[in-house]
């Protein structure tokens, strides 16, 4: 029996993607991780509003690891996957892969683990409704 090698793939579902732009490079000319990261949570949040269905908010992030830069011009895809939901946080975890016009094979650069809350109208956390 011959078994195929498969290039690893992206877990969880693709919730933001975007174009890493020359106005979000870092003094090396690469994109700055302070805007990855944002891109991260935005997509971690997507996620967490369609759990929570109301607001919410980041509250941690753990476990971040930089595999390596992404240039101008990469296709950054951000991938989320529920990980658990307690009474009213939620923990996700963002992997962002890129895309490079000269290869079109994605290439994983990072992940991290998100934890958000739901939250009411005033701000106060709320209870994330059952899933199901």
């Amino acid at each position: 029996m011959t078994t195929i090698n498969r290039p690893p793939q992206p877990r969880g579902e693709l919730t933001l993607q975007t174009i890493a732009m020359p106005k979000d490079t870092n003094a090396n000319g690469d994109i700055f991780g302070g805007w990855l990261l944002s891109q991260m949570d935005l997509g971690g949040s997507i996620l967490a509003k369609h759990i929570a269905k109301s607001r919410t908010a980041t509250v941690a992030i753990s476990e971040m690891v930089f595999l390596r830069s992404v240039p101008v011009g990469a296709i950054v895809s951000c991938y989320c996957d529920l990980i658990k939901v307690g009474h009213s946080s939620m923990t996700i975890n963002v992997e962002v892969w890129i895309n490079l016009i000269s290869t079109n094979d994605p290439i994983k650069v990072t992940e991290g683990e998100f934890v958000f809350v739901a939250i009411d109208d005033e701000g106060k956390k709320r209870v994330v409704p059952k899933q199901g």
